[in-house]
């Protein structure tokens, strides 16, 4: 009898696409102009075009792309107003939630983060931006997650992969890994209010390095 070659459903090819040109966007190999054209896409994924045009659909609804006009989809090009709003919103909740990880901190999530800290710093040290990025937004992840809070998991997970895109704009890597290990010894002294101090910090030098590696200077978060 002969062999049946498995179909994988369309659902999980629109799935794969998706998560494939997205990561091509946030490591910067499809950059902010670069028009998505389904033919090409279809032939270089081996797949046919429906699955790239639902694909592209989602990544417009997740603010990666737009069109340009009703047949031409580009990568979006972040403006200044994009980044403030989005750091506005990360201040609010990516605070909160070390406030709330530094009172319910368990010894594995501490040791989950110190984890990711060590695999941070060997990145840091080869220069590997993707793995930097990766592993960063695994630990702010990681600190979500130890707040014990789902709805702030929720909240930031329709934005998690823009912020990640934009963040890795930011390629000023000593000093994130600088950054991370305060953060997370403030976590792990228990203190609320000190890990809420060194969130807040961090997160605001981290959107002027972001405005900076962008838009060559700090913005009010005004459109240019």
């Amino acid at each position: 009898m002969a062999s049946m070659t498995k179909i994988e459903p369309l659902g999980a090819v629109r799935e794969r696409v998706l998560a494939e040109l997205r990561q091509e966007i946030i490591a910067g190999r499809l950059r902010p102009g670069d028009r998505l054209v389904e033919r090409d896409l279809a032939d270089r994924y081996g797949v046919s075009r429906v699955p790239v045009r639902e694909a592209i659909r989602a990544l417009v609804a997740e603010g990666f792309v737009h069109f340009e006009t009703p047949r031409r989809a580009v990568v979006r090009r972040l403006t200044p107003t994009d980044v403030k709003e989005l750091f506005e919103l990360r201040e609010a909740l990516e605070v909160y939630a070390a406030g709330l990880a530094a009172a319910r901190a368990t010894p594995q999530g501490l040791a989950e983060v110190e984890e990711l800290l060590d695999l941070a710093a060997t990145a840091t040290e080869a220069g590997d931006a993707e793995a930097i990025t990766d592993i960063n937004s695994r630990l702010h992840d990681r600190i979500v997650a130890m707040s014990g809070n789902t709805l702030l998991t929720a909240a930031l997970e329709p934005v998690a992969g823009r912020l990640r895109w934009m963040t890795r704009r930011n390629e000023e890597w000593p000093q994130l890994l600088i950054e991370h290990r305060e953060l997370y010894e403030a976590i792990a002294s228990g203190d609320p209010e000190r890990a809420r101090a060194h969130a807040l910090a961090h997160v605001q030098t981290n959107y002027r390095s972001t405005v900076r590696q962008l838009f060559g200077e700090d913005s009010s978060g005004e459109d240019r």
